[in-house]
């Protein structure tokens, strides 16, 4: 019958078990407040590939420089030639460069929250002092402040270049105002119908397909029948028509609020009373999506 050794440490083994106690955090707890705010900056660092690799910062500051070129190009020949205006009004800069803008937020909404859909970190977030809210209202101002920089910034170049070939200053600060105000309602409005869409799938390429499909389709959709109106003579149509795309929604608020020329097909532009409608649209659909994004992430943290 075999009788058990007892264990014999071997020569050289060096294990050793040491018990050094569990240490609390003693340091400071800086609650929600930073934590979202540390969301906010990680995701607008995102949102222009800061923090990444380099192959993530190629096209999001490409589309910074295609958006300010064309507006420095603008001030060189305003300057150049002494004109007495710039080519074109600021607020309709951002409805003739819609094509770099809708691009620009189909690529980076999902970035910005499919990833974390795809590889299931939103529970994790959950886990600490956040909540919900928190998350949402990060993501959501982080995606619209990096689309004021993306739109902002040609407008700042205009303004610039306007004071420099010594235009009427009165004039030029009234419209780079106007000009603010428009492109910060479209941030806030692509913004949010980006991520909406982008927070149904964890696959990005979905997601930068489904953007742009909805950006690019209700566009082309809305600029068809108003044209079908006008020819039509239906101009009575073609502001409610208006209604159903976002950038027609901002190009419509704007015309009948901020002194822009429209683009509606015979240059029909909404009156004031559609205007508040158009302002009513604009300000629902942002409050929607919000909404729509709160609803979403109270599931996919459970």
């Amino acid at each position: 019958m075999a009788i058990d050794q007892p264990l014999v440490p071997q020569p050289g083994d060096q294990t050793r078990i040491h018990n050094i106690g569990y240490r609390h955090y003693d340091g400071p707890r800086l609650g929600r407040a930073y934590a979202r705010r540390s969301l906010y900056s990680q995701s607008l660092r995102g949102s222009y590939g800061l923090g990444r690799s380099v192959k993530s910062k190629v096209l999001p500051m490409l589309l910074f420089v295609v958006m300010c070129v064309p507006a420095a190009i603008m001030v060189a020949v305003a300057v150049a030639t002494k004109a007495k205006d710039l080519p074109v009004d600021y607020t309709r800069y951002a409805i003739i460069m819609q094509a770099v803008i809708s691009l620009y937020v189909a690529s980076q909404a999902p970035q910005s929250v499919s990833r974390d859909l795809r590889f299931k970190t939103v529970p994790l977030y959950f886990s600490r002092p956040i909540e919900t809210a928190d998350y949402v209202r990060a993501k959501f101002a982080a995606l619209a402040s990096a689309m004021f920089i993306l739109t902002a910034a040609p407008l700042i170049v205009l303004y610039v270049g306007a004071l420099l070939a010594k235009l009427d200053f009165a004039d030029q600060t009234k419209g780079f105002a106007q000009g603010l105000v428009s492109v910060t309602l479209l941030s806030l409005l692509f913004a949010g119908i980006g991520l909406v869409i982008a927070a149904v799938t964890p696959r990005r390429g979905f997601g930068i397909a489904a953007v742009i499909a909805v950006l690019t389709i209700s566009y082309g959709a809305v600029s068809t029948l108003q044209a079908i109106a006008s020819d039509q003579t239906a101009t009575h149509a073609i502001p409610w028509i208006g209604l159903f795309s976002p950038v027609t929604l901002i190009d419509g608020l704007q015309s009948a609020f901020l002194g822009a020329s429209s683009a509606f097909p015979g240059g029909v532009g909404p009156t004031h009373g559609e205007g508040v409608v158009y302002v009513l649209a604009v300000l629902g659909l942002i409050a929607a999506t919000y909404g729509l994004l709160i609803r979403r992430y109270r599931k996919v943290g459970l």
